[in-house]
């Protein structure tokens, strides 16, 4: 990914993190936007928009996030969402899109129209219970838990 100030790419990008970069200016950052892009779809028709915006105010120990967007239908749609680490185009796909891999390990495929880590995520026992439990002790409403 590099600066392209000026480029369609990069007035897409802003216009895609606009909450960002508002964000970045209320702590008196000056974001710089990285945009990049690459057939996504195994075919090649479908070209990925690959955005990271770097300010101290974003970005954490991880580092900045990358956020991919496809166009569908003359606007972009997010299709991979904050992701930390360098971004590689395997030469694998998986639903007619190319796989993902983030950080040297993380693997990312196509499934439902968006990406999906293939990491499995760790269990975390009596994790909604916890969660109620602590609810009901602070006095908070456990929305969206059952």
């Amino acid at each position: 990914m590099t600066d392209q100030r000026g480029s369609a790419l990069d007035s897409a990008a802003r216009e895609l993190n606009a909450d960002d970069l508002a964000a970045a200016a209320r702590h008196n950052d000056k974001p710089l936007v990285l945009v990049g892009s690459a057939p996504l779809s195994a075919h090649g028709k479908n070209t990925g928009l690959f955005v990271q915006v770097q300010a101290a105010s974003l970005c954490g120990s991880a580092g900045c996030s990358t956020d991919v967007y496809l166009q569908r239908g003359g606007a972009w749609t997010k299709v991979l969402d904050s992701v930390s680490g360098p971004v590689e185009l395997l030469p694998t796909s998986h639903g007619g899109y190319r796989d993902i891999l983030v950080d040297g390990s993380d693997r990312w495929v196509w499934k439902n129209n968006t990406y999906v880590d293939t990491l499995a995520a760790q269990d975390v026992p009596d994790l909604k219970s916890s969660v109620r439990e602590h609810q009901a002790h602070t006095g908070e409403q456990a929305h969206g838990w059952r």
